[in-house]
This record gives structure tokens, sequence and C-alpha cells, in this order.
């Protein structure tokens, strides 16, 4: 295990010491207060995200090992430069008017003008990942699976597996009520982004079906399909793991308006995610603990509610981690009691 974490290890320390010597030269006296909110960043990005890693593991198990290191090499430089770095400039940029060329110099110069703006684009940004990731929730639970965890909402919900196009209405009636919390120039941009979020998934998802059952099909052309869906895969993984970073490179302002600080401090966050999809996989945890993934999914859900809810009320991030967490840990404990069932059943027999 420790192999695994090796290059989180790494990371790390080289994010540590890079947030103090960035800190001495913004503001000399500052360094060990710069490690300390990096610190605090990467902790609040490890338990918000470890939801992320088991739902990563469970794609990543159907993965070719070619991809599945693609995932992990190419995925990390996404997760770290893409979305903690360049994808908050591309919003400013975007939700300004202002030239991405100007605003990075704006977010070293003038880091509260730079979060001033990032905030007025906070409810579009978290509706795309709210309509996502409720999408991504709706699709795990409304579909046949071999274990239930909660079984007197997971059945009824497996249930409706057959009726089209309800994870549609669903997600509807979740941004309707949204916009009637919502003051007007808030609207149009709700509304667009959930629809883009929802369409990508059903896009992305249909897309991996449509390739699986072509594999089927086709084996001599197996291999090729492989490629395939391993890219579509990757893509898709790419996005579950956008999603789940937009919360955190918001929230990561409360505790820092440094641009600089807050990619150290999530990238050490981005980079124990990965390894922990990595441990996951290798481990094969989500077949000794059966109800990991559906607390996972839970979790996902609970996330996409308050990903809505902030677009009109603050949530501290500590709400949203600890609630993650505490499901997470419930599914594991019921997982353990499952395991020790079926020993005895077998015992018995």
């Amino acid at each position: 295990m420790n192999s695994i974490f090796t290059g989180s290890y790494i990371t790390t320390v080289v994010c540590l010491i890079g947030a103090f010597f960035w800190g001495e030269h913004v503001k000399p006296g500052t360094g060990l207060a710069c490690v300390f909110i990096a610190a605090v960043l990467g902790i609040l990005e490890i338990s918000l995200s470890f939801d992320n890693a088991v739902v990563n593991a469970a794609k990543l198990e159907h993965m070719t090992p070619k991809w599945q290191h693609r995932f992990i090499t190419w995925g990390i430089a996404i997760a770290v430069f893409g979305m903690r770095f360049l994808f908050p400039l591309v919003i400013v940029a975007i939700f300004s008017g202002i030239h991405i060329s100007k605003v990075f110099p704006m977010a070293l110069h003038e880091p509260l003008k730079y979060a001033e703006y990032l905030h007025q684009s906070h409810a579009a940004v978290v509706s795309f990942g709210g309509a996502f990731l409720m999408m991504l929730f709706l699709n795990f639970f409304m579909s046949k699976r071999n274990h239930l965890w909660l079984k007197w909402i997971e059945l009824p919900l497996s249930k409706l597996a057959g009726i089209k196009y309800l994870d549609y209405l669903i997600v509807i009636l979740i941004v309707c009520f949204t916009l009637s919390k919502q003051p007007m120039y808030h609207e149009n941009d709700i509304i667009i982004s959930a629809i883009i979020g929802a369409a990508i998934f059903s896009a992305i998802n249909k897309l991996a079906h449509f390739i699986e059952q072509k594999e089927h099909k086709h084996e001599a052309d197996a291999l090729a399909h492989a490629a395939k869906g391993g890219f579509v895969s990757f893509i898709y993984l790419e996005l579950i793991d956008a999603s789940f970073s937009l919360d955190g490179v918001l929230g990561a302002f409360a505790l820092s308006h440094d641009i600089i600080i807050i990619t150290l401090g999530l990238c050490i966050g981005a980079i124990f995610v990965r390894s922990l999809t990595v441990m996951l996989v290798e481990k094969k945890t989500l077949k000794s603990f059966v109800y990991l993934e559906s607390g996972a999914h839970w979790a996902i859900g609970i996330l996409a509610i308050i990903m809505f809810i902030s677009t009109y009320k603050e949530i501290p991030e500590v709400v949203t981690a600890v609630s993650g967490l505490l499901i997470i840990l419930a599914s594991l404990y019921s997982s353990v009691k499952y395991n020790k069932q079926e020993k005895l059943t077998n015992g018995n027999k």
C-alpha cells in the first residue's frame, strides 16, 4: 500500500514546500500560514472526493491496463492543471467578458477582484455539476443490481429502470425548485448549465453502452472497440472528476484568494484521490465491500442536492465533506456486517 501512495507523499511535500516559498515571495513571514492553508485544502479535497475515488474504481476495473495507466498519468495532469488551475480562469473569462490572457494576471495581482468574478459564476457552475452528478446518481440506482444496501428505497428505485426519461424529469423538477429560490438574473445561467450537465452525462453514458454492446456482438473487432470504450470511459471519468472538483474549487476561496496556494492545496487532494482509486482497484475493495459503491452514489446524490442548494444558500464545505464521509463509513460497516453473516451462513452449510 505504501508504494501506491509514494507519489502522493512526494507530491504533498513538494506542494507544501512550494506553498511556503510562494507565501514568502508574496508577503514575507506568511510562508507557514500558506503551508497550513494548502494542507487544509488538501485534506478537504480528499474528504470531499472519497466517493469520487470509489466511483472511479468501479469504472476503472473494467478498463484495459493501458487506459488505466492513462487515467492515472494523463488524468492527473487534467485534474490538477485543467480543473484546479485552468478551469477557474476560463470560467472568469467567460462570465466577466475579460480575455483569458488578462485573467491570470488578475488572479495573481488582484485576487479579491478575481474571487468576486468567480463568485458571480458560482450558481451556473454548480448547476452544471449538480445536474451531471444527479444524473449519475439516478442512473446507478434506477438499474438492476445484485446487492441493494438500503433496500427500502433502492428496491423501488430499481423498479423504475424501465421508465424512459424519468431521470430527466427528476432533474427538471429539482432545477424548477432551485429556480423558485433564485433572483431573476441567475435563472438563465442555471437553466442552461443544468441542461448542458444532464445532456453531457446522457451522451457519454449512451455512447459507453453503445460501444459495450458492439464489443459483445463483434468479438473479432474486440481490440478496436476496447480502445474506443477505453477512450469514452476515460472522458467519462474525467467529467465525473470535474463535477466533483467544482464544489472544492469554488469553496477553496473561502480559505484563500491566492490561486497558486489554492492550486497547490487542491493538487495534494487530487493526487491522493487518484492513489485511493488505484488502491481500491488493486485490492479489489469493491468486491470485498459490496455496499461501498452504493454508499458512494448516495454521497454523490447528496452532493448534487447540496450543489443546487448552494446556488441560493451558502453551505460550509465541512458539511458536504462530513455528510459524504459518514455515508461511506456507514456503507463500509454494513459491508463488513454482510461479510460476517455470509461467513456464518457458509460455515453452517
